[in-house]
């Protein structure tokens, strides 16, 4: 399968060239030419089937023409070496549980995935060049991209995070690893951290100094994986009798989670409608209501990973609906909500379930409290364990949080990392002497 810019400006790419690069020439994000739908007598048979099984049919629709059968059933297997359960909270809505992965986060699919297909197509080139994967991050997709290629032959990962803008627990997932993973503390924000990123792929002298590639979820094979759990959730409900008006809510900061829902949507799945879940970073929401996209510098909430004020892969929701703003607010509505709100909610659903959210899936679970029609069942995501915002839900929850052993040995590690400013010139003079 080819892939195309959204700037619509850069030669065609195949499926290694859009992995490797990450980012189009034009400075656009990669987009599939096709989107194959999947035939019904999968989806009438997909509560049979196991979350492996449900997702090799999906990656296989998406990649099967560029790796053979063999090599993506491993990579597709090995990726999702852990479930993905839908649990109830109450008779109407579910949290879709991401955190049983290695970092607890729901990026460890999308992570995992891409760090073993690009091992892959690196074996197949078999020249013994090293790839430098760079990621920003405002939080989890640094650990888990980090934990997803430790150790990977021929690849080093670059993580750029805000300076005293992720939890203590996040930071010490990726900045006590060593290996080939560099942690850089930007004195900046996220959105700095991603312009320093963008910047060094446009970089011709950088380049050709190094090969670089992205693993945030402007690449392909970090956001298209995360289309399995999608389907997966469906599964769930409909052996549960709950799926024939489903509604998913998706916490919502760089838009790639909920980008691969909609391609998912896109192939066949039944999902009845999506919620876009925003905290006090409500591009997106503000879009929704105007049709005017207007990026604005990101704000600090309790819902750290998604702080994010210019959201990448608006571009490829805007040309997956082929720029038409009703079409998209006909699949998708959106919520925002203050620190409070969400701290209220928190509390809410704990007192009131016994279940307790971490503060971005508490965007979800209230937005669908709020929005759920007659009718309707809701599925939201929880996208990360409680405890690894465990000061912020301790302190809302009046709670001790129990931190589990995953996240118990990283912080047993010591903190190797680099300060830098938010000036490229300094970043690339880094990377050049790397």
């Amino acid at each position: 399968m080819n892939y195309y810019s959204t700037n619509g400006q850069a030669p065609i790419a195949s499926l290694e060239k859009a992995v490797v690069k990450g980012l189009a020439e034009d400075k656009g994000l990669y987009m599939p030419e096709q989107i194959k739908p999947l035939p019904q007598s999968f989806f009438d048979n997909i509560e049979n089937l196991s979350f492996q099984e449900i997702a090799y049919t999906v990656a296989d629709a998406f990649f099967g023409e560029d790796v053979d059968a063999d090599s993506l059933k491993k990579i597709v297997y090995d990726t999702l070496a852990f479930d993905v359960p839908a649990v109830k909270v109450t008779d109407t809505i579910y949290s879709l549980e991401l955190f049983h992965g290695p970092t607890l986060a729901f990026k460890d699919v999308g992570a995992r995935f891409m760090a073993r297909l690009l091992q892959y197509f690196l074996k197949k080139e078999g020249n013994g060049s090293q790839v430098n994967v760079l990621v920003a991050t405002s939080g989890d997709t640094g650990s888990a991209v980090a934990n997803g290629f430790l150790g990977v032959d021929g690849i080093h990962v670059y993580v750029l995070y805000p300076k005293g803008k992720v939890s203590p627990i996040q930071e010490c997932q990726f900045t006590t690893l060593g290996q080939n993973i560099t942690a850089i503390e930007v004195d900046g924000v996220f959105d700095d951290c991603q312009a320093l990123v963008k910047s060094a792929f446009m970089d011709e002298e950088l380049n050709k100094h190094m090969k670089l590639t992205s693993a945030n979820s402007i690449n392909v094979a970090r956001f298209l994986p995360q289309s399995f759990y999608y389907f997966y959730a469906y599964a769930q409900l409909k052996k549960a009798g709950k799926a024939d008006q489903m509604v998913v809510c998706v916490p919502s900061g760089n838009f790639g989670n909920i980008c691969s829902a909609l391609f998912g949507k896109k192939m066949g799945l039944p999902i009845k409608r999506f919620i876009a879940a925003n905290n006090a970073n409500d591009i997106f929401f503000n879009y929704l209501k105007t049709g005017k996209y207007e990026p604005k510098p990101s704000v600090q909430t309790i819902a750290n990973a998604m702080d994010v004020g210019d959201p990448s892969n608006f571009a490829r929701i805007y040309d997956l609906y082929g720029k038409d703003h009703a079409a998209i607010c006909a699949d998708i509505s959106g919520a925002t909500y203050s620190d409070e709100q969400i701290a209220d909610s928190m509390r809410d659903c704990k007192t009131e379930t016994g279940y307790v959210c971490d503060p971005h899936g508490a965007c979800g679970y209230r937005a669908l409290k709020e929005g759920l029609k007659d009718g309707e069942v809701g599925v939201f995501l929880e996208t990360a364990h409680p405890a690894k915002f465990k000061d912020t839900v301790d302190g809302i929850l009046s709670d001790d949080i129990e931190i589990p052993a995953k996240l118990r040995a990283f912080m047993q590690g010591e903190k190797q990392s680099v300060a830098m400013t938010k000036d490229f010139s300094a970043f690339k003079a880094f990377l050049m002497n790397a």
